[in-house]
C-alpha cells in the first residue's frame, strides 16, 4: 500500500537530503494527526505540489508539527505531452466532478469554460470563490491520488478566450456527438506525426448539459481545433472529460513505464 500524502509549499522541499528532519505545519500536520493519527515510525511522503516527493518516517507527531525523516527525495517529471482540460461549466457540480475525476486520472490543468449554453455563470465575486472551489478541488482529488503535481486550474475564459487558447495549441479536440472520426483515431494521427522533443499541450474540449453550440464549434475550428467522437453514447458533461483523459493517457504512452 502506497503511503499517505500530504502537502507543503511548492520548494519547501528544497535542498532536502537523507537523513535530515523535514517539520510539516499547519492544517496538513493537524489533518496528519488528530484524522490519520499518525505516529513516530510510520512512513509517509510530503510533496510540494510541483513535482518533488520527499519520503520518510515519522519521527514526532504533533498538531503543531509532524517531524519527518528524509529518506529520499525525488523530482517527478512531468509528461511530455500534457493534457488540458477545456471543462465547459455546468450546473449540479457536475463541471466539479469532472475535474476532480481527471486529476485523479492524470490530468495537467484545467480551464473553466464559461460557454454560450452554460447555464451556470461565474461573475463578480462569484467568479472568484469558484475558482478557489476549483482549485481546493483539484488539491484534494491530487492529495487522494498522490500525486507529485497538482493540476494548474488556469483563468476562466469565454468562447473568445478558448479561440485564442485553440489556436496557441498543438492540438485541440472538440468532443462531440456528430463528429466522424474517434477520439483515438484523431489521437493516434496526430501522434504519428510529431516530431518534437518539446513539451506539447493539448486540450480536451467539452462542452455544457447542452452540449457545444454550431456557432461554437465553426470558431473553434476556424483556430485549428478538430472534432472527435468519444463513443457511441452521449456522456454527460461530468464523464466526458474523465473519459477522454484514460483514452489520451492510454494512446499516447503516459501510463507505461517510458512514457511518450
Amino acid at each position: 500500500m502506497s503511503n499517505p500524502v500530504f502537502f507543503t509549499a511548492a520548494g519547501a522541499l528544497n535542498g532536502m537530503a537523507a537523513g535530515q528532519l523535514f517539520v510539516l505545519e499547519g492544517a496538513e500536520a493537524r489533518h496528519a494527526v488528530t484524522v490519520k493519527r499518525l505516529s513516530p515510525g510510520e512512513a509517509v511522503d510530503i510533496v510540494d505540489g510541483a513535482g518533488t516527493r520527499m519520503t520518510g518516517k515519522v519521527v514526532s507527531a504533533a498538531p503543531s508539527g509532524l517531524e519527518v525523516e528524509c529518506a529520499t527525495l525525488t523530482v517527478e517529471d512531468r509528461p511530455d505531452v500534457r493534457l488540458v482540460l477545456v471543462q465547459a461549466l455546468a450546473k449540479g457540480d457536475r463541471d466539479e466532478l469532472a475535474i476532480e475525476t481527471a486529476t485523479e486520472l492524470g490530468i495537467d490543468a484545467v480551464i473553466p469554460w464559461q460557454s454560450e449554453r452554460s447555464i451556470v455563470r461565474w461573475k463578480g465575486d462569484r467568479a472568484a470563490r469558484a475558482h478557489a472551489k476549483w482549485e481546493s478541488t483539484v488539491a484534494a482529488a491530487a492529495k487522494q491520488a498522490r500525486r507529485a503535481w497538482i493540476p494548474e486550474v488556469r483563468p476562466a475564459v469565454d468562447t473568445a478566450g478558448l479561440s485564442a487558447a485553440v489556436e496557441a495549441a498543438d492540438l485541440a479536440v472538440i468532443l462531440h456527438e456528430d463528429a466522424v472520426r474517434p477520439l483515438r483515431t484523431v489521437l493516434e494521427a496526430w501522434r504519428s506525426n510529431d516530431e518534437s522533443a518539446a513539451p506539447r499541450e493539448i486540450l480536451l474540449i467539452v462542452g455544457p448539459e447542452g452540449g457545444i453550440s454550431p456557432r461554437e464549434v465553426t470558431k473553434l475550428c476556424d483556430k485549428g481545433a478538430v472534432t472527435a467522437l468519444l463513443g457511441h453514447h452521449v456522456l454527460r458533461s461530468s464523464t466526458a472529460g474523465p473519459a477522454a483523459v484514460v483514452l489520451a493517457s492510454d494512446v499516447l504512452g503516459r501510463w507505461t513505464a517510458t512514457g511518450p
